[in-house]
């Protein structure tokens, strides 16, 4: 543990009371019941109110709908993930052996439930004074450069209008993979342009959001794609 407590003081700037929360919080349940389930639980309801308050005060003339969809975009397991693995917070994850031999410290989900479960552990661990502290250091960058209202609407609606200005077949998803037990589904979803073959993927904890994942992915790569 002794490299991953560098890391973290060296990465968030933090070093914990009680060393054990911060070991569970980088267990994933593959590895034990002892796991970061129930912290990720804690930490995904303190991180949204952290950010709530932050997007309330960097928009103070936003509607709600639009700090509600400003919220979502920065707090999304996309989002989390992304960030997550800029840390490097994947090296240090303590995964089971079929996990570890399946990339598991590269799959989105492990790596967003970790940082939440990490959020939470020092919510417990000092207070929500440093639990704000360290989501604030995390999503910095995040909230200096938080995207316009237009760019917040629904994906998959941008996608389809996109295609249809462009007098193109709406886009096709189709619902390839279901897995995890019952209480903690994992859907993967694909999108396709049947007349460019352009696939992309999404997964997400129901299957609506895995479409608006895949869609994001697909606008995402046909901009760049018309540059």
């Amino acid at each position: 543990m002794d490299k991953a407590e560098s890391w973290l003081e060296k990465t968030l700037h933090y070093r914990f009371k009680n060393a054990e929360l911060f070991q569970q919080a980088l267990t994933h349940r593959s590895a034990t019941n002892y796991n970061n389930e129930r912290l990720e639980f804690l930490g995904d309801a303190v991180l949204d109110f952290v950010v709530s308050e932050a997007v309330y005060l960097a928009r103070p003339d936003a509607p709600e709908g639009d700090l509600s969809k400003l919220r979502a975009s920065l707090v999304r397991d996309e989002s989390l993930a992304e960030l997550a693995a800029d840390l490097g917070l994947g090296e240090h994850l303590i995964l089971g052996s079929g996990e570890k031999k399946s990339g598991g410290h590269r799959r989105e989900s492990i790596l967003a439930d970790a940082l939440e479960a990490i959020f939470g552990a020092v919510f417990l661990d000092r207070g929500f004074s440093a639990a704000k502290q360290v989501i604030d250091g995390v999503f910095e960058q995040r909230y200096v450069t938080l995207p316009d209202a237009e760019e917040l609407r629904d994906p998959k609606t941008r996608l389809q209008e996109w295609l249809q200005s462009r007098k193109m077949s709406l886009p096709e998803y189709e619902l390839v993979d279901v897995s995890g037990k019952e209480h903690k589904r994992k859907f993967k979803v694909t999108c396709t342009i049947v007349e460019t073959s352009a696939v992309t993927s999404g997964e997400s904890t129901t299957r609506r959001k895995a479409e608006q994942k895949a869609a994001r992915k697909m606008i995402e790569l046909v901009n760049e794609q018309s540059q």
